[in-house]
Parts: structure tokens; C-alpha cells; sequence
């Protein structure tokens, strides 16, 4: 996996299509019955993908990591089960409920897997960046 960064990034902008394209088909039906999945695909796909793209890029060491290519292949996957669970459940199957709640505790552990790799690479004395060009040392270079 080349760039971690690129690939959330990649998949994020998909999932910002996919909700866009939700929350247009629900305002022309005048159908609303999935605004939560419309909401979680912008948060979870959208924002959360982008946010962790932008991370990834920010702190190259950090992408570096085997634990973010397991925080990739946690989340990304856990994600789309979540979402097409969800939708499933609101369109009116309601035994997919147990899948949707393992899916979605899959996907909360990937996202506390992200807090600890944030902090991990964040924390006081953590190297900002392999090369020297981390966040830190371009603010510090740039005032």
C-alpha cells in the first residue's frame, strides 16, 4: 500500500459522491426514510476518510506504520458492511441488525485504533516526521 493517505483520500471523495447522490434522490422522492445512513455515509465515509487521509499525510511516520495499514483494512471494509447493513435495516430488514451491530463495533475499534495512533505519533517528544519536514518543524521554519 503506497500511500495511505492517497487511498483514504480516494475513498472518501467516493463516499462524498455516493451521499450526495443519496441526499438527492431522498430531497427529489421527498422520501427521508434514510436520512441516518445519508448522515453516517458523510460522516463515516466522508469526513472521518478525509480526516484520516489528512492525518496519514500530515505525519508520514505514522502512515509508515503496520498498524495504519491495519487501521486501513479494520475500517474500509467495516464501513461498507456498515453502511449497506444500515440501509438494509431502514429499508425495513430488521433481522441484519446483529451484522449491523458487529459491523459497527468493527468499526469503532478502528477508530480507537486511529485515537491511539494519534496520540502515539502526536505526544510530547514524538518525531514529527521521518525527513524533517513534518508540521511542526514547517510552522517552526515558516515564523
Amino acid at each position: 500500500m503506497k500511500s495511505i493517505s492517497n487511498w483514504f483520500m480516494r475513498l472518501a471523495v467516493t463516499w462524498f459522491l455516493v451521499g450526495v447522490l443519496a441526499g438527492i434522490g431522498m430531497a427529489a422522492s421527498h422520501n427521508h426514510s434514510m436520512f441516518p445512513v445519508h448522515a453516517h455515509i458523510n460522516l463515516l465515509g466522508w469526513v472521518s476518510m478525509t480526516l484520516f487521509a489528512l492525518f496519514y499525510r500530515a505525519w508520514p511516520q505514522a502512515a509508515a506504520t503496520g498498524l495504519a495499514r491495519i487501521h486501513f483494512w479494520i475500517y474500509v471494509p467495516a464501513h461498507f458492511v456498515m453502511m449497506v447493513t444500515l440501509a438494509a435495516l431502514y429499508a425495513g430488514m430488521l433481522a441484519i441488525e446483529p451484522v449491523l451491530a458487529i459491523a459497527s463495533v468493527v468499526v469503532g475499534v478502528a477508530v480507537a485504533l486511529f485515537g491511539f495512533i494519534v496520540w502515539k505519533h502526536t505526544a510530547a517528544g514524538a518525531a514529527t516526521s521521518q525527513t524533517g519536514s513534518g508540521p511542526a518543524v514547517r510552522a517552526a521554519s515558516a515564523g
